[in-house]
Order: structure tokens, then C-alpha cells, then sequence
């Protein structure tokens, strides 16, 4: 089975040329050049919870310190930490790439 990337599992329509960017805007983690294939996502498609502005249960986070233990709940993170085992890239690798 195909790696997802967030955008895709939640459905979101929030990628380039999705169904919902007219209303919501073009999330951020769908064109983070910086996190392309980490964790084996396109852009920033599977490290989504390390970058500022994703949009979340209906509304925008914030920065990661402010969303991160949001994030961690999440099925969608759970699966990237399980698929990518040892080769999960945590936070601190993702943050190295934004700076």
C-alpha cells in the first residue's frame, strides 16, 4: 500500500489545486519545498506536524510547540512513526530542515 501523505488521509482538499484551497487557502505542508521527502512524503505531506499553519480539526495551528501535543493524538502521525520505523524523522530533524 501506497505512503500517504496528509493531505490525502484527511482529506483535507487543502494541497495545490485541491477542491477546498478557494475557501480555506493552500496549506502550508502541501508546498514546504524544505521537508520534501521526509518520512517519505511529497513536500511536506508526511511531516506535517512539525510546520507552522496546517489546518487541524477546522481551524489553523500555530507554531509546533503550540501543536505538537495536538499532533502526537493523531492517527495520521501515528501511522508515519509506524511506517517509517526506524527511519521515522522526528522533530528535530524536520525543524533542522525549516531553519
Amino acid at each position: 500500500m501506497a505512503k500517504l501523505n496528509c493531505w490525502e488521509f484527511m482529506k483535507c482538499g487543502r494541497q495545490p489545486g485541491g477542491e477546498k484551497v478557494d475557501k480555506l487557502g493552500v496549506c502550508p505542508a502541501s508546498i514546504e519545498s524544505r521537508t520534501d521527502s521526509m518520512n517519505s512524503g511529497k513536500m511536506g505531506g508526511r511531516s506535517c506536524w512539525a510546520i507552522t499553519g496546517t489546518f487541524c480539526d477546522g481551524k489553523v495551528q500555530g507554531e509546533f510547540a503550540s501543536k505538537m501535543v495536538g499532533c502526537v493524538e493523531c492517527k495520521f502521525y501515528r501511522i508515519v512513526v509506524h511506517e517509517e520505523g526506524l527511519n521515522y524523522q522526528g522533530a528535530k530533524e524536520i525543524l533542522d530542515r525549516l531553519k
